[in-house]
């Protein structure tokens, strides 16, 4: 018995050893050693818990969003009828005959109200003699144009159907952030809706026309123009536009107007029947010309003021050159497309709380906005301004333009500091009007425009 017990306390200790030297010796450790160190960390570690989904795309829920915007988003067909000539005579003298030719251009379109109101973009309307919008459900309706603006390449139709229309809500572009997943839905080539995902890959893009556009990198292709970009609730956020392509066709990332711009051409259409865009009154320094570079202008996170226009809301506010804005109302403005996409937004007569960087310091200024003050006219290429209280005066009239500027085409002629008071007899009351009136102009029949010059007198020129 003794033997035995003495065989099991040998073995028991020899299995001791055996693990005890195994756990010394080959075993990895799996201990850390604390140690207490006043010097910060190298490496900033996170302690959230890891989602047991996984991250990313793996908890969002995109089904939702795409339940709500696929029937609120159309196919919009526009027909322009041209003719076709019989002989080659036509092309020199005209000819009622010949056959008709059609010309089909198509895109998408987003219904924002139940009695068929339809955002889409200008581009994809342009020119139209006839309009056609066939739902999810592909029932064709026709469409009336109600009212476009080139320069946002927003334009509003409408249809008229029986029953109430699924439509999207305008959300809050100004709210979007870099990185969040958006939805870009179309209705190209009468498909029905197409749903696309991605995230936004940049705010405020400028495409060179002081456009201020949301890029994504959801895939859109040309008949998506006009379509709808939500995000992960179902709002509204944009209106799919534009891609960067030299084949025509997606590849990587496209635009969309912001939401925000979309639903004031929009209000404007509706209640005034023309755009109504308020202006700062500031001319803004380039930051990639020459002179920003020498003189360091171009690493400035803010537009600097290089000039402000007389009359204007930032010249009765007191905004000064060399002035820096670096934020409106509550947008942060860190280049020239932040400010121009937030002031599309707003209206004459809107007061902005503009926040500048002063010599060193800074000031918030309330600014009330004007309306455009200058513009340049269409084909003749003359710059105009409003009329200020000073030039109603000089030159006793309540009507016309002053032109400020001229190309070197009409330098010759003497039409700088003159008053344009009229264009083919139709009165011209401000820069507006005379934007309107000289874009409907032909640039192959005659044009006369009446001015006053200093002394009282009329003048007529005409342009052929």
């Amino acid at each position: 018995m003794k033997k035995i017990g003495s065989l099991l306390l040998v073995a028991v200790f020899a299995g001791a050893i055996t693990l005890g030297t195994y756990k010394l010796l080959f075993e990895n450790s799996n201990y850390t050693i604390v140690e207490s160190n006043d010097k910060s960390s190298v490496f900033n570690t996170s302690y959230t818990p890891t989602s047991s989904k996984g991250s990313g795309i793996n908890e969002i829920d995109f089904t939702v969003a795409a339940e709500q915007t696929v029937n609120a988003v159309v196919h919009v067909k526009s027909v322009i009828i041209g003719r076709a000539p019989s002989s080659p005579w036509d092309f020199f003298y005209g000819s009622s005959g010949g056959s008709q030719k059609a010309q089909v251009g198509t895109g998408s379109g987003v219904i924002i109200s139940q009695d068929g109101h339809i955002v889409t973009n200008n581009h994809v309307i342009a020119k139209a003699d006839k309009l056609q919008v066939t739902l999810n459900n592909n029932k064709t309706y026709d469409a009336e144009l109600i009212g476009s603006d080139p320069n946002s390449d927003i334009a509003l139709i409408k249809i008229e159907a029986k029953k109430k229309l699924p439509y999207l809500a305008f959300g809050d572009s100004d709210n979007t952030k870099i990185g969040e997943w958006v939805l870009a839905v179309g209705n190209p080539f009468n498909l029905t809706s197409t749903v696309t995902a991605g995230i936004v890959s940049a705010k405020a893009r400028d495409l060179g026309k002081n456009q201020s556009f949301i890029q994504t990198d959801a895939a859109v292709n040309p008949g998506n123009s006009g379509g709808a970009l939500v995000n992960t609730n179902g709002d509204l956020v944009g209106i799919n536009t534009a891609i960067s392509s030299q084949t025509g066709s997606y590849v990587g990332y496209s635009f969309a107007v912001p939401s925000n711009i979309a639903k004031k051409v929009v209000d404007d259409i509706m209640e005034y029947g023309s755009i109504q865009k308020g202006m700062l009154g500031i001319s803004a320094l380039r930051a990639n010309t020459p002179y920003a570079v020498e003189n360091g202008f171009n690493e400035i996170e803010g537009v600097y003021i290089s000039d402000v226009e007389e009359g204007s809301g930032a010249e009765k506010a007191g905004l000064l050159e060399g002035d820096i804005i670096k934020k409106l109302d509550d947008i942060k403005v860190r280049k020239y497309p932040d400010l121009s996409g937030y002031l599309s937004t707003k209206r004459p007569n809107d007061e902005v709380q503009v926040t500048i960087e002063r010599d060193g310091e800074e000031l918030t200024i309330p600014v009330i906005l004007t309306e455009r003050l200058t513009a340049i006219i269409p084909h003749l290429g003359l710059v105009v301004k409003n009329l200020t209280e000073k030039d109603r005066k000089k030159f006793d009239t309540n009507k016309g333009v002053k032109i400020t500027g001229v190309p070197e085409t009409f330098r010759g002629y003497g039409l700088e500091g003159k008053i344009l008071l009229s264009l083919d007899n139709q009165e011209i009351g401000n820069v507006e009007e005379a934007r309107e009136l000289f874009s409907q102009i032909s640039r192959y029949g005659k044009t006369s425009i009446t001015m006053i010059n200093e002394d009282g007198e009329k003048e007529r020129l005409i342009f052929q």
